[in-house]
């Protein structure tokens, strides 16, 4: 049998074999997240996101918020380190931030390796004067990181 197929009655039938992407950050906390819970969310079908971080620390109040208000529930995300992933064969590794570029500039087993740096939303502030940072980050991460990861995958219709 053809690996990510199964049978049907008489009929052979494939299953989409997901796109592994890694959206890679320095914390974990708020960039990465974003970008994995959007992966998630608008390429769902096509990507199986994951995020890390060079120097895992907590998922940000703020961005489960945000995300949240956009219908992206990150509220059982965990903030994980870059080595707990070495193995995996991703297609992609998207790192979103200048930090974690320098860190990781070749990732071991990934096919390619992008970089589009986002402001961190975390540097705006305490309190609900950061939110207009997280959202606006929130909006940039979903405009620009879901239609560069689906170009650089080939995924139709993208």
């Amino acid at each position: 049998m053809v690996p990510g197929a199964r049978r049907h009655g008489t009929l052979l039938l494939r299953s989409p074999v997901r796109k592994k992407v890694l959206v890679l950050c320095t914390g974990n906390s708020c960039r990465s997240q974003m970008g994995e819970g959007w992966l998630r969310h608008d390429l769902g079908e096509s990507v199986e996101a994951f995020s890390a971080g060079t120097t895992p620390s907590f998922v940000h109040p703020r961005a489960i918020q945000v995300m949240a208000e956009a219908g992206v529930d990150l509220s059982t995300h965990s903030s994980k380190g870059v080595e707990s992933l070495r193995g995996v064969a991703f297609d992609l590794v998207v790192t979103v931030c200048d930090s974690a570029r320098e860190a990781c500039p070749v990732f071991p087993g990934a096919k390619r390796t992008v970089h589009h740096a986002f402001e961190d939303p975390a540097h705006a502030g305490t309190g609900n004067e950061a939110l207009p940072a997280f959202r606006r980050v929130r909006d940039e991460i979903r405009s620009v990181l879901v239609p560069l990861v689906a170009r650089e995958l080939g995924l139709p219709g993208r």
